[in-house]
């Protein structure tokens, strides 16, 4: 695999590094996905995490009911008129995810050297010698020196909270496992994970199903994140089945790649998926350690050529119960972004963690100082090189637009679309300026009524690096015949303005159809 790690060209003014960072209506290019729950559910916390730049809510299922997350969703629309921050809503999947119940949430403490039982039977209590899981087939699945890892909620690496055990004997449907290190499990579910076994269980569960057509349709959302996805196959079975879910034909499905199965599959689950998320905690269980890096650099710089969303997750683990992130895991989010990552996927920091907000505006400042140093050209040229010769029509116009942007210093392009392609291609190319999107919707009938699209294509694009919708007026089309549509070029411009994006003698690049013919234009504001 190829690593496109990116190095800064020019030597950094040491005195520049102790410059404070500037406050800006995006605080990064880079997105920030959070998860909501139990510490980041009400209106006031979630306000304050879309003013600190989360731009994606995700909704976990492997807890929780539909209620409990409907109650979740009611407060982030409320929180989304207040801030007026646009949000897009991820749902994500259990999947064949294996868990220890522990219905009685006794804290359970398991020594060293000593022996456990895992035990299909739910009935028992758990305990520090017996602990139940949802999966009849894991004793058919082991075998004698195979590794499983047990943690609350999410393998956090710390020997006090997950256990490392070794697999000793299967004994019928139970399996006997040596503990390798002390730990202290609270709670009432775990996780479980095998590492590099195939669990003989579907990508998509009944439950899933479920709470897709039920919850997933009443909310119409943007995003699926699709829990260990192991071959291009999961993905078009979890496509057909939102095809038939009415308004879910348009929802994004990010494949998440969380064991080697994905990992050995991930070219054909690229092509099929819309977007990727690496689940650095799962894979980095299923890897040997000094090899996760390799993949995360191979794995982005897939994503980038294709032209879809590479999501990274398990960046700030430490800041669930700390105010400050470790050196090691800012520099982690540092090198995500010079990797080329798209968005930031926050799991227990912000469910669970202590600091939601303070966690999601220090990983946005984190972003926005490594685009700064961010190798643009040389991103520029390996992605024209890759694309080669002749590009299509898009490809050559949004590749245009940013080196055009470039060349005269622009503040910002301004891009109108109807689908959203075009923006996300101008995006694909990494421009150092924000690419305001401007969604124009079009009008559909069903037959029965009428209605507009546009909404979809609007929230999706906030997963995407660089890009920043505006969902105009419908009476605005996206193909015009005159040269210029000054009407929503001003209602572009004014929101630039307002987000202090954009000054007086700024230039501008717009990138807009006229007719059959796709135009690149330059505009300098006056006073």
């Amino acid at each position: 695999m190829v690593s496109n790690h990116l190095l800064i060209e020019e030597p950094i003014r040491m005195a520049s590094i102790l410059e404070p960072s500037k406050s800006s209506f995006f605080p990064a290019m880079t997105k920030i996905v959070g998860t909501l729950g139990t510490r980041s559910r009400t209106v006031e916390v979630i306000s304050g995490c879309l003013k600190a730049g989360m731009s994606v809510a995700r909704f976990d299922f492997s807890w929780g009911d539909t209620e409990y997350h409907q109650e979740t969703l009611e407060n982030l629309r409320a929180a989304v008129k207040t801030t007026k921050k646009l949000c897009a809503v991820m749902l994500d999947t259990v999947g064949p995810e294996l868990q220890v119940v522990n219905k009685c949430e006794t804290v359970i403490a398991l020594k060293a050297d000593a022996t456990v039982i895992l035990t299909p039977h739910q009935g028992q209590e758990a305990s520090s010698e017996v602990l139940p899981i949802n999966f009849a087939g894991l004793s058919k699945a082991v075998k004698k020196g195979d590794t499983i890892f047990i943690g609350q909620y999410l393998f956090t690496g710390s020997e006090t909270t997950s256990v490392w055990l070794e697999v000793d004997e299967v004994k019928g449907e139970d399996v006997v496992c040596v503990i390798k290190n002390t730990a202290t499990l609270a709670g009432s579910l775990f996780t479980l994970h095998a590492s590099q076994i195939h669990i003989d269980l579907p990508t998509i569960s009944t439950k899933d199903k479920e709470v897709i057509s039920t919850w997933g349709v009443q909310n119409k959302i943007d995003f699926l994140s699709l829990s260990y996805t192991r071959h291009a196959e999961d993905v078009r079975e979890a496509r057909e089945f939102l095809s038939k879910l009415g308004d879910l034909s348009q929802t994004q499905i990010f494949a998440k790649i969380e064991n080697v199965e994905g990992l050995t599959h991930f070219d054909e689950i690229l092509q099929e998926a819309d977007g990727i998320i690496l689940s650095r905690g799962n894979l980095g269980i299923d890897l040997p350690p000094e090899k996760v890096f390799l993949f995360q650099k191979a794995a982005v710089h897939k994503c980038n050529m294709a032209g879809k969303p590479a999501v990274v997750t398990r960046v700030v683990d430490s800041m669930t119960d700390n105010l400050r992130p470790t050196r090691a895991e800012a520099t982690d989010v540092a090198n995500a972004v010079l990797d080329g990552t798209d968005a930031i996927l926050l799991g227990a920091e912000t469910l669970r963690g202590s600091y939601p907000v303070e966690t999601i505006s220090i990983v946005g400042k984190i972003c926005g100082e490594a685009e700064k140093v961010f190798n643009q050209d040389l991103y520029f040229k390996k992605t024209v090189k890759y694309v080669g010769e002749p590009m299509s029509h898009l490809e050559s116009i949004a590749s245009s637009a940013v080196r055009a942007a470039i060349k005269v210093k622009a503040s910002v392009i301004i891009c109108f679309t109807s689908s959203g392609r075009a923006a996300r291609l101008i995006a694909k190319y990494r421009p150092t300026m924000p690419v305001l999107s401007v969604v124009i919707p079009r009008l559909k009938t069903n037959q029965l009524k009428w209605s507009f699209s546009g909404a979809f294509e609007a929230r999706q694009s906030l997963i995407v690096r660089g890009l920043f919708p505006i969902l105009a007026d419908p009476r605005h089309p996206a193909e015009s015949t005159n040269a210029t549509n000054e009407s929503i070029l001003k209602v572009a411009l004014d929101h630039g303005k307002a987000s202090g994006v954009i000054k007086s003698h700024d230039r501008v690049v717009v990138c807009q159809k006229v007719g059959d013919a796709s135009v690149v234009k330059i505009i300098e504001l006056e006073d």
